[in-house]
């Protein structure tokens, strides 16, 4: 007889322990999608039934190492839910700071018409903009194929198809002048040591920018001038380390700049205006 909730609950935090920050958290969300439910619907309807049979399986995958959002296959991002998978980077609370940064340049104003988000990925940034203006419309842009599947359904799926288009390419730009350019590019050097989870999971195009990790900003830096309208701004995720490096490149092609922590008080995002 299967063990009830509680009881498995219990032993995979255990067993969870050593491999995440979160292990009651994530046991949490392993029993609720092993019973097609959400994480507050479980623990509401009590944990005094027997665990499902399929959470003896989900829970040897995240033991194994593979991340909870390849295993449930969804991750919250602001005010969004996002379907995410292997091929794509999964979204980090931190990247909100780019969300936070953009909603304090707007505050009090009608907001950016047109939104672009250089490297969109599961499209996390573009989304949580447009869901947080309404009237926004944007291009998403990623080398991945994979990633704009993945990105082009997560648009479908939240009623904003109309307003999200995706393309392929890589730091070309498109040539528009936009009023909100978000960015979370690889800035990860390439001898940096990451966690299991994210080294064997995650793709490494959208991790490793060169040995000191600025290799992509270097490219970025260049197109920002042209496809940031006036009033506009870009909002760009670094690393912790990254913040006087990051800047003195943008600087140099004529853009004021300014860091942003994250929530932990770490350098986190760039921000860049006319």
């Amino acid at each position: 007889m299967s063990p009830d909730m509680r009881a498995a609950l219990a032993e995979a935090t255990a067993r969870l322990a050593e491999h995440s920050e979160t292990p009651r958290l994530d046991a949490e969300l392993l029993m609720a999608h092993a019973l097609g439910a959400s994480r507050e619907a479980l623990l509401l309807g009590g944990l005094d039934r027997p665990a499902p049979e399929g959470f003896a399986a989900l829970l040897e995958r995240r033991v194994d190492g593979e991340p909870l959002a390849y295993i449930t296959g969804s991750r919250a991002f602001w005010t969004i839910d996002l379907a995410v998978a292997p091929g794509v980077l999964i979204p980090r609370p931190d990247s909100e700071t780019l969300i936070e940064a953009a909603v304090d340049h707007f505050r009090g104003t009608a907001g950016p018409r047109r939104v672009l988000d250089l490297g969109t990925g599961s499209g996390a940034l573009l989304l949580a903009a447009l869901a947080e203006w309404r009237q926004a419309s944007g291009v998403g842009i990623d080398r991945s194929s994979a990633a704009l599947a993945i990105a082009s359904a997560n648009a479908e799926a939240l009623g904003m198809g109309a307003r999200a288009e995706m393309i392929e390419g890589g730091w070309a730009g498109t040539g528009e002048a936009f009023d909100l350019i978000l960015c979370n590019p690889p800035y990860i050097g390439t001898d940096e040591p990451l966690p299991r989870d994210v080294i064997e999971h995650e793709p490494h195009s959208a991790l490793f920018a060169g040995a000191d990790g600025l290799d992509d900003y270097r490219a970025i830096a260049p197109l920002l001038p042209a496809q940031l309208a006036p009033g506009g701004v870009a909002c760009i995720e670094i690393g912790a380390t990254q913040g006087a490096a990051v800047s003195a490149l943008i600087a140099a092609k004529g853009l004021a700049v300014r860091v942003r922590p994250d929530l932990a008080g770490r350098d986190r995002c760039v921000i860049a205006t006319h």
